[in-house]
């Protein structure tokens, strides 16, 4: 695990007419703000929050390699950034932030690993699977065929066509809550059209 090397802090140059001992306080926080975080205060902040930042990569992710991956990312990201940070103060929360967004960079990249992966090929059904699936659609389709028209144009664009009910309702120029009625009473016909011995 790398750790960023404090560098020795610089004394600063003796201005003309100070007295020793005395600081000229506003030339130092307009010096600090056009530098930004310094590399002292990053180290310091390393130490004394690396475990909490790591607690919340934790609650994020699922596996302490990938946790301590984020972390090391965000040090490395707000150390190159340090100039930005202008609030020292800040520089937690900024590097909380950027452990949060580097945790769900890491989870959206695996997500997209889990979709482009090739997927299994099923099982070929039997064919006495195959026979009884083609009785059963046979039978669904003259369950279908015996509903009313606004049932049975409601539960094909819903179910077989994927569509949300919301969909629905603007493609057949009805609302809503008739949606939701013709697909209730639909399927309760359907249910009772399908248990009816042929």
């Amino acid at each position: 695990m790398p750790v960023i090397a404090p560098m020795p802090a610089a004394r600063p140059a003796r201005i003309p007419g100070q007295r020793d001992g005395a600081e000229d306080t506003t030339a130092g926080t307009a010096a600090e703000a056009v530098a930004g975080t310094t590399v002292d205060h990053l180290t310091e902040t390393y130490r004394a929050h690396y475990r909490s930042l790591l607690g919340l990569a934790a609650l994020l992710l699922d596996d302490t390699a990938s946790c301590e991956d984020v972390v090391q990312e965000a040090f490395i990201r707000v150390h190159s950034a340090r100039k930005r940070v202008r609030d020292p103060q800040k520089t937690l929360a900024y590097l909380r932030q950027t452990v949060v967004n580097l945790s769900r960079s890491t989870l959206r990249r695996r997500i997209l690993g889990l979709k482009l992966l090739s997927k299994p090929m099923p099982d070929m059904a039997s064919a006495e699977e195959g026979a009884y699936d083609q009785l059963e659609r046979r039978d669904l389709i003259k369950a279908m065929k015996g509903l009313q028209r606004r049932q049975r144009e409601v539960l094909v664009l819903r179910y077989f066509a994927d569509m949300t009910e919301a969909q629905v309702a603007e493609t057949l120029g009805i609302s809503l809550g008739s949606v939701k009625a013709y697909g209730s009473r639909g399927i309760a016909a359907l249910r009772v059209a399908m248990e009816q011995p042929v």
